[in-house]
């Protein structure tokens, strides 16, 4: 196959050629999205590139440079099938126009996977859309997976997987890293997506389970490629907040799936080498102003993780984070944590006043946390039949069946 970069001598087993499928598959399909201007075309593409590799290396050894090759490899499967199908000359040109890109099988290609995340996250698409499609040609995870840790059908994520593709195609949503003037808002966007699919798996909205491993997972990783392909200080809080919350999730449930308060943790069970990178991250975020809401969350988060045991929670300097984030975000759902270290500073009635006046704005009624916070500081005050209320309006809003048992078991000690 002319133009596709040398072997070496040592040959390959298919166990070296599913390393590099791991290791590059993503970055090989980023590259073949930009150079085919297509996602389909690029994944059949890739596929072929690799059955390739699964036919050549065993017999002509791994390639010096075994992205290079894929990436050669799959742009003639692509011209290929172009031909086949007799698609529009315009697709051969362009494909033609970016050979010289690879001309030097040694020359290291730019690395795409940034422009497909901007390109997944785009907001001309919807949010969910954003999310199925980010899950899916970023990270590749299956629909399959995607359904089952969203609790959702197959076929509607791959419905907006391809309607999402389709809308990139026909609004020909531009394949790029935005310009810098352009760069503040678009990152919003990507830094949302991230932070929605880790809040999925850190507390997930339904199900049998408190957390969905496989989504925090898969949003850390999308944040470290983040900070490393553009190392912006909100980018990196958000790093250092997932790390930080993330540090915690061993001791968040009991052996039976139960959740545990973070009063009640045992602090031992915290990951101490996640706390230490999240908070130098959060260091690092805040040297380099101007400070956004994911880093101030992230301070807040690196206090907690300061403290060895509840009642030692710097409380007081929590809520000076709180009034620099309410300032940068004054959402109910900020308040409302507001409320909470208010409390825990200057006592459950200092909280309920606050988010009395929360009640009044009439915007979290449907939230199931508020309620749930508003009843654990009923219940600090002495208050048992209006807890119990709120309990009980937490317990009709809540579709977690570890919070149904939790809230059930106040309930009960009520």
């Amino acid at each position: 196959m002319s133009g596709v970069p040398e072997q070496s001598d040592t040959a390959a087993s298919v166990k070296d050629v599913e390393a590099v499928y791991r290791s590059e598959s993503r970055r090989v399909f980023a590259t073949l999205v930009r150079l085919v201007g297509d996602f389909d075309l690029a994944e059949e593409s890739l596929h072929e590139a690799f059955v390739a590799a699964l036919e050549r290396w065993p017999v002509d050894g791994v390639p010096t440079n075994p992205r290079a090759w894929l990436v050669a490899a799959a742009r003639f499967k692509a011209i290929d099938t172009i031909r086949r199908q007799s698609r529009f000359a315009a697709s051969l040109g362009m494909l033609a126009a970016r050979r010289q890109e690879l001309s030097d099988p040694d020359e290291e290609i730019p690395d795409d996977r940034l422009r497909l995340i901007f390109t997944c996250c785009h907001p001309a698409l919807a949010p969910a859309t954003q999310i199925a499609l980010t899950l899916r040609e970023v990270c590749d995870l299956t629909t399959e997976e995607i359904a089952g840790a969203f609790l959702t059908a197959p076929a509607t994520i791959a419905q907006r997987i391809v309607r999402g593709k389709a809308r990139i195609r026909e609004t020909g949503i531009p394949y790029v890293v935005p310009e810098l003037a352009e760069l503040p808002e678009r990152l919003d966007s990507v830094l949302a997506v991230i932070y929605l699919v880790f809040n999925e798996g850190y507390s997930a909205s339904s199900g049998e389970s408190v957390t969905r491993e496989p989504l925090i997972r898969e949003a850390i990783r999308l944040a470290r490629l983040l900070v490393e392909l553009l190392p912006d200080a909100e980018a990196i809080g958000l790093l250092g907040l997932m790390l930080l919350h993330e540090s915690r999730r061993p001791a968040r449930t009991d052996p039976s799936g139960d959740l545990i308060l973070l009063e009640f943790q045992d602090r031992t069970l915290w990951d101490q080498s996640l706390i230490t990178e999240g908070r130098e991250l959060v260091h690092r975020a805040l040297r380099n102003p101007p400070v956004g809401v994911y880093t101030l969350q992230a301070a807040i988060s690196a206090l907690h993780s300061a403290s060895q045991h509840y009642e030692a929670t710097d409380w007081a300097h929590i809520v000076e984070w709180y009034d620099l984030l309410r300032q940068a975000d004054p959402s109910p759902v900020v308040q409302l944590n507001r409320a909470v270290a208010v409390a825990m500073r200057d006592g459950p009635d200092e909280g309920l006043r606050l988010m009395d006046d929360l009640e009044k704005l009439d915007k979290l009624e449907n939230y199931h946390l508020f309620h749930a916070a508003r009843a654990d500081l009923l219940r600090r005050a002495g208050r048992a039949s209006d807890a119990r209320k709120s309990y009980f309006r937490a317990l009709d809003l809540t579709m977690q069946e570890p919070e149904r048992r939790f809230l059930e078991r106040q309930i009960r000690k009520l």
